[in-house]
């Protein structure tokens, strides 16, 4: 494209116009921004009980989450508790720690829990994670204030 100058010789327009290239991004990452959090499909349906204190997981591990009804999910895909062991010694070579996170809903039994500490420790994981919701800090004073003994 050429365009003229002030001297009236042609000369060749070089420069780039990345504004509407700048908007096309920020649309992208605005609808990203939104649409992410409806990928978590099974993790809707359980409530982890809350803990004290604790760090956050990470989620390179295997992850096996338990629904209120008892349904299993090994890393999103519906799983049994006869195909749980074999599923977890298939997927063990995949990952960088043989580690196991546990997500289950506050109403799951714990025997539920021990067929999978059961299940990862027949598959030889080295650790068991069970997975659970921080309490915030004024949560977390608010119960030592009720536990601790009145003077």
């Amino acid at each position: 494209m050429a365009m003229k100058t002030n001297k009236g010789k042609e000369a060749l327009f070089t420069e780039i116009n990345i504004t509407p290239l700048t908007d096309i991004f920020l649309v992208l990452l605005i609808i990203m921004m939104v649409v992410a959090p409806t990928f978590q499909s099974n993790d809707t349906s359980i409530t982890v009980p809350e803990i004290n204190s604790g760090i956050s997981i990470e989620q390179r591990n295997a992850t096996v989450a338990v629904t209120k009804e008892g349904k299993l999910y090994l890393n999103g895909n519906p799983t049994s508790e006869e195909k749980l062991t074999e599923e977890l010694v298939a997927l063990k070579p995949s990952l960088e720690k043989p580690e196991l996170v546990v997500k289950a809903d506050e109403r799951v039994k714990s025997a539920k829990i021990m067929e999978i500490m059961n299940a990862a420790q027949s598959a030889e994981y080295k650790k068991l994670i069970v997975a659970g919701e921080p309490l915030s800090k004024k949560e977390q004073k608010e119960l030592k204030q009720k536990t601790s003994p009145a003077t």
